[in-house]
């Protein structure tokens, strides 16, 4: 099955792939052994600081170890490449997606560097799919410890959501309704804007749409997406949180432990609970 194809079967069927960002062994564990377990399909992705932290070639090299192992269809993407430098490095390393970023970019601008990188990506492996965005994600992969305030003008417009689309001719479009990076600590997460997703999608019916700050929004708000054509949803923030509390819960345990496979073991097991959680709320068990 080719990478685009199981984002079809996910419009088709009514339900979402949780991408699962990694910057460690561990982590890739976690996400591919919980996936195999589901028998769910899978995007493992990978910001710029986490493509940094474990090298471009490497992570492609542990994916497909990972995929050989399992049989299972791994999709790894580069998320927010901010320029094509950027996003041609991962292409010509084996990604097989990449989410180029221009959201910051005047909406013009925005157009002419996803279509170069959508030309660039078919002329170096027609399987690769391209992920574009519109629309202003605020907040970042953290804790909220503030009120994130959201706009209208931050909101993904319906009418350029169309063309974009048909100028740049992405395979996936990252939308902004309301969904904003990372989780607050003690604040309300804010409710995605299910009228404005309704009008994107009957904009542009045929687009695969994605939702980034999926680890912040409402679990009924991501159902009601999903039914409304969301394909691909993001989780990062509570992954780390996940990551970050078992291991410090297990050095202060056990401060005399110095076997890393032992310390980082309590790390798995409790991303995989996530993880599991999701998949589960996108709906994508025993779709692989």
């Amino acid at each position: 099955m080719k990478p685009i194809e199981i984002f079809e079967k996910a419009r088709n069927g009514k339900y979402a792939i949780g991408q699962f960002n990694v910057s460690t062994d561990e982590q890739i564990k976690a996400v591919v052994e919980t996936a195999k377990n589901l028998k769910s399909p899978i995007i493992i992705g990978t910001s710029e600081g986490e493509r940094e932290f474990i090298g471009v070639n490497q992570i492609v090299a542990l994916v497909k170890s990972w995929q050989k192992e399992t049989n299972l269809l791994i999709v790894l993407n580069a998320d927010h490449c901010k320029d094509f430098e950027s996003a041609k490095e991962v292409i010509d390393a084996g990604y097989l997606a990449v989410h180029i970023d221009g959201s910051k970019l005047p909406f013009e601008e925005n157009i002419e560097l996803t279509k170069k990188v959508v030309e660039y990506a078919r002329s170096k492996n027609p399987d690769v799919v391209v992920e574009g965005e519109l629309g202003y994600l605020r907040g970042g992969s953290e804790i909220r410890k503030e009120e994130i305030e959201i706009k209208e003008e931050d909101l993904t417009k319906p009418e350029q959501a169309k063309e974009f689309f048909e100028k740049t001719k992405v395979d996936l479009l990252a939308i902004i309704i309301g969904n904003i990076h990372g989780v607050s600590a003690n604040l309300k997460d804010p409710s995605l804007n299910l009228k404005r997703l309704k009008e994107i999608q009957e904009a542009v019916p045929s687009a695969l749409l994605v939702l980034h700050g999926g680890s912040g929004a409402p679990e009924q708000d991501i159902k009601e997406a999903i039914k409304l054509g969301v394909v691909k949803i993001n989780i990062n923030t509570e992954l780390r949180i996940a990551y970050s509390e078992a291991l410090g819960q297990e050095i202060k345990q056990h401060p005399d432990e110095i076997k890393p496979y032992k310390i980082l073991a309590p790390t798995i097991e409790a991303m995989r609970k996530v993880i599991e959680e999701k998949i589960k709320l996108f709906g994508s068990e025993e779709k692989a």
